[in-house]
């Protein structure tokens, strides 16, 4: 008896999302298509030229934006981010140093201190036991 092994395939929002690019930046034939699980490996392991520029210039989906800036997706919205930005956008965030963004980066630097106690204190409760 053979099995047949049929192609994963996802939508291109999902393949998006995994290569970290905004998908209306990307090109209409990978926008109107589907990806299989090979075609995403080939993108991911020789990525064509678009993939190389959206990747180095964006326009960025907001977790990048978010991880570009150090902050949390919930930071941009409260920051006033809904949009994509460039690469150039987000320098100039970083260059400029707002406020809000000041405000965030220092959140984010309270919740990573937290998650190391909490791991740091699960472990010792893992040793005593």
């Amino acid at each position: 008896m053979k099995s047949h092994q049929t192609t994963q395939t996802m939508k291109p929002a999902t393949a998006a999302k995994k290569l970290g690019v905004y998908l209306e930046a990307t090109p209409a034939e990978f926008q109107e298509g589907v990806v299989s699980r090979a075609e995403l490996n080939a993108l991911q392991a020789d990525p064509p030229e678009w993939l190389r520029e959206l990747r180095a210039n964006g326009p960025h989906p907001r977790p990048v934006v978010a991880a570009k800036l150090g902050i949390s997706i919930a930071g941009l919205a409260r920051g006033g981010i809904t949009e994509p930005l460039t690469t150039e956008q987000i320098d100039a965030l970083k260059r400029d140093r707002p406020d809000w963004l000041e405000r965030e980066r220092a959140t984010q630097a309270e919740v990573r201190k937290e998650a190391v106690r909490i791991r740091e204190k699960n472990a010792e409760r893992g040793d005593q036991s």
